[in-house]
C-alpha cells in the first residue's frame, strides 16, 4: 500500500508518496493542474507502486478547497482511484503534531495529508452529480445576497 498526499493550489499541485512504513518512496514534487502534469502524477504512481494502479495498492488523499481540486478529482476518478477528501482543519492539526515549529508550505502539506491517510481511517466520500450542483447553486445565491445588501 502506498499513500499518496497531494497539496491543492490553483496552478499546481505538490505531492507525497510515502510506503506502509512511512518512508518517502519518492521526493515530493510538484505537478500542473492541467493533464500534462496529471500524466507526471500518474507516471509516479506507477513507478512507486510496481506499475499497478490499483484501488488496494493506492491510497490517494487531498485538502478540500474548493473547485480547484475538481479536475484532479475527477481525473483520479476515472484512473479508478478514489481519493479521500481531507478536513482542513484535521490537516493542520496533523501537522502541528509533527512539529513545534508553525511553519506551513505546500510540501509539508502535502507530507502531513499522506500521513494523515496513514494514521486514520478513511473512506472515500464520493459525492454525487446532484451534490456538486447543489454547492454551486448555494454559491451563486449567497454571492447575490451579498450583491444586493450592498
Amino acid at each position: 500500500m502506498i499513500y499518496v498526499g497531494i497539496d491543492v493550489a490553483k496552478d499546481k499541485h505538490d505531492c507525497c508518496i510515502l510506503g506502509e512504513d512511512g518512508s518517502c518512496r519518492r521526493k515530493i514534487f510538484s505537478f500542473s493542474n492541467d493533464s500534462a502534469g496529471f500524466a507526471k502524477l500518474i507516471a509516479a504512481l506507477e513507478d512507486c507502486s510496481g506499475g499497478s494502479l490499483e484501488t488496494t495498492t493506492v491510497k490517494a488523499g487531498l485538502e478540500a478547497t474548493g473547485h480547484y481540486s475538481e479536475n484532479l478529482v475527477a481525473f483520479l476518478r476515472k484512473k479508478g482511484l478514489e481519493p479521500v477528501v481531507c478536513n482542513p482543519l484535521a490537516v493542520k492539526r496533523q501537522r502541528l503534531s509533527h512539529s513545534l515549529r508553525n511553519t506551513k508550505t505546500d510540501k509539508t502539506d502535502a507530507k502531513c495529508i499522506a500521513a494523515l491517510l496513514m494514521s486514520m481511517h478513511s473512506n472515500p466520500a464520493p459525492q454525487s452529480y446532484q451534490i456538486s450542483e447543489l454547492k454551486s447553486l448555494t454559491r451563486h445565491r449567497m454571492q447575490g445576497k451579498r450583491i444586493k445588501n450592498c
